[in-house]
């Protein structure tokens, strides 16, 4: 494992790795026992498209790794002003000893690990979220006990989280199913990939054959960043049908989880009521971006 682009590139066995190293740094943080594992180091963080979780989580835990962070904001780089990414991840190579970047096309990201020579880790782009969803699968092992055997399901946009929650879950022996408007299916190529996985995964336009039988549902903002012109056509494909409620949540096996990402818009994909009911379980996840994330860290960093 030399970088974190996608969950597509990672086996079972090391997204396992890491969950298993997330579960122990989350366990020294609460008990207060040292782990400076980074010490010394320093990790880059690009940021093209804002965050509140992805910020501070990283910049926390490589502090509490004993490293540095730096924010580097694409208005502040010359990335920002035209300079080729190659440039940029060469010349970073020679200061850092990784390379957090949010972004907009994935194609940035690989630009980054094929012409750096230090660890990049996909803090988010338009074509996946792997780090999320290490959180995600962290979360469901914490209140599940295991993966083999449960069903994921996923309501709402084909997006960047559909397509990581698909890979990691398939490959860690859960069936998936997504469900969404016609026009907003997930991609071709994570379409191609659930192929490997015969009678795991299902893809529908209705929300309640999706979630029949679900131990843990997915939902997102149905318009994601960089889509906020589409907000109103979005409104209208997804409004009063793909949506998480108390009527989808009956079809689901009894204790079904509810994860969210983040941030949500109450009263769109998600009811408040429902939202409020899972909280538990929504926040445990938005906290697991940060030992998840360590784990990755430690993973690629550690000397």
């Amino acid at each position: 494992m030399k970088h974190l682009l996608t969950l597509e590139e990672l086996s079972k066995k090391e997204i396992l790795d890491i969950l298993n190293l997330a579960d122990q740094l989350k366990f020294q943080r609460n008990n207060k026992i040292e782990h400076h594992l980074l010490k010394g180091k320093k990790l880059g963080m690009i940021f093209q498209k804002s965050s509140t979780r992805t910020r501070v989580s990283f910049e926390v835990g490589m502090y509490e790794l004993g490293g540095e962070a730096l924010f580097l904001s694409s208005r502040d780089l010359q990335i920002g002003r035209g300079e080729p990414v190659e440039d940029t991840a060469r010349v970073l190579s020679r200061y850092l000893d990784g390379i957090m970047i949010r972004t907009y096309k994935q194609k940035e990201v690989e630009d980054l690990a094929n012409f750096g020579s230090i660890p990049v880790i996909n803090a988010l782009t338009d074509y996946c979220h792997p780090c999320q969803v290490l959180a995600d699968l962290m979360t469901i092992r914490e209140y599940k006990g295991a993966f083999e055997g449960l069903k994921a399901t996923f309501i709402g946009d084909g997006n960047n989280m559909a397509n990581s929650i698909i890979v990691g879950c398939l490959k860690l022996g859960m069936k998936v199913s997504i469900a969404s408007p016609k026009g907003y299916e997930i991609c071709k190529h994570i379409q191609e990939f659930t192929k490997d996985y015969p009678n795991m995964f299902e893809m529908t336009n209705d929300p309640f054959v999706a979630a029949k039988g679900a131990d843990v549902i997915f939902t997102d903002v149905w318009a994601s960043m960089g889509e906020e012109s589409e907000a109103e056509i979005r409104k209208k494909a997804f409004g009063g049908v793909y949506q998480v409620n108390k009527e989808l949540l009956a079809v689901a096996n009894e204790g079904c989880m509810v994860q969210h990402c983040l941030p949500a818009h109450r009263g769109e994909e998600i009811t408040a009521d429902v939202f409020e009911e899972h909280a538990n379980e929504i926040f445990d996840e938005a906290e697991n971006r940060l030992h998840a994330q360590k784990a990755v860290m430690v993973m690629l960093m550690k000397d």
